[in-house]
């Protein structure tokens, strides 16, 4: 669902943040070094994690629920089809049909 499809935008919106971080803080430092730029590169990756695993559990449990819910629809499907079925025959069988 939407909770799936949304979480890698917004951990990518946290990466684009984090990216633009880490160069802000080379521009302020004058300079490129890892130290300058790891802060704003950890929060990228760790917002990109973030953003996929909430999106991996969101799909697993919606696949999930949605297979539960064909399962119970083609059931219920059946069973609707039988009753209906059986009720016609119902009514064949008193001359109403």
């Amino acid at each position: 669902g939407t909770v799936g499809v949304s979480a890698p935008f917004i951990g990518l919106l946290g990466t684009v943040i984090g990216i633009i971080k880490s160069f802000h803080n080379m521009a302020i430092q004058g300079s490129g070094g890892f130290a300058v730029v790891a802060g704003g590169i950890s929060e990228a990756l760790i917002a990109t994690a973030l953003g996929l695993a909430v999106a991996i559990v969101a799909v697993i449990f919606y696949n999930y629920f949605h297979t539960k819910l064909e399962r119970i629809e083609a059931v219920l499907t059946i069973g609707s089809d039988r009753l209906l079925e059986a009720l016609r025959l119902g009514r064949k069988a008193h001359g109403n049909g």
